[in-house]
């Protein structure tokens, strides 16, 4: 027998009062959870610190393992002084070369693996930072499953900006395309909920500028993961009740959709073009 608020109630009645107890939601539809708030955002964190651990164990900026995860338009070739790219494996391989491919070549788990990518400690202090900031807050609003979905296709959408519109001979690495997912995922609530959002804007636009004018930032994975947090979290906000649940998954789906439709169709082309 399980106690109770008035004398006590056998296992199995628990269970069924359990599962049939409606349970609470946050007002985007995601499950209210006990406990902490930021569980997912300090999961993610913490893969994180794992990786840029993984990293500096095995080389830091010479580590084949960044190397493997970073997003690379076009496989590289290199003899560690000169480079070549868009080239095949057996050809890199036979003439003595190392062989890191791009997603081109095959390699789409860099569009997620870079995102968990980082190498030093500035970078990923920042990264890390921002998602702890930024995490906890959105975390509890949509709930842990919906903030999680908006973050992975962040990351994914920050990739698909770089394979975009991003240099084809680059790489890029770092969770600041899924940040600043978090933080197009912040505009559309404070939108939604008719909040005062100047000095937000004020925020993004002044991390914006710093990606374009300074050398070695992948602003093109910001404005590519800002947008996707965006559209990712429009179809969380304004999904009607009325089948809600619903309509919020199939709505993530087609955002993950037309990113998987942009890369085959930048891999097409950059396929044409080597």
């Amino acid at each position: 027998m399980v106690p109770a608020a008035v004398g006590f109630q056998c296992p199995e009645c628990v269970r069924i009062g359990h599962s049939t107890t409606r349970q609470p939601r946050t007002s985007f539809g995601g499950l209210l959870t006990r406990g902490s708030h930021a569980t997912t955002s300090m999961v993610l964190i913490g893969i994180n610190v794992v990786v840029w651990l993984a990293i500096n164990l095995t080389g830091g900026n010479s580590s084949k393992l960044a190397e493997y995860l970073a997003l690379r338009p076009l496989s590289l070739c290199t003899d560690g002084r000169f480079g070549a790219w868009g080239i095949t494996r057996d050809w890199c391989t036979s003439n003595g070369g190392t062989f890191f491919p791009g997603v081109e070549g095959g390699a789409y788990w860099q569009m997620l693996t870079s995102a968990f990518t980082q190498v030093t400690i500035l970078h990923i202090f920042f990264n890390v930072l921002n998602l702890y900031i930024l995490g906890p807050q959105l975390e509890q609003v949509m709930g842990r499953v919906r903030f999680l979905a908006v973050f992975l296709l962040s990351a994914i959408g920050g990739s698909v900006g770089f394979y975009l519109i991003g240099p084809e001979t680059g790489s890029a690495i770092g969770a600041s395309g899924a940040v600043f997912g978090l933080m197009g995922a912040f505009v559309v609530l404070a939108v939604r909920s008719r909040a005062q959002i100047q000095g937000m804007l004020v925020w993004i636009g002044i991390n914006f500028a710093y990606g374009l004018f300074v050398a070695g930032i992948a602003w093109q994975a910001h404005l590519g993961g800002f947008v996707t947090g965006a559209a990712a979290t429009a179809v969380l906000a304004y999904a009607p009740r009325k089948n809600r649940t619903n309509l919020q998954w199939a709505g993530l789906a087609a955002v993950a959709v037309v990113l998987v439709v942009l890369t085959v169709v930048r891999t097409s082309v950059l396929s044409t073009a080597v």
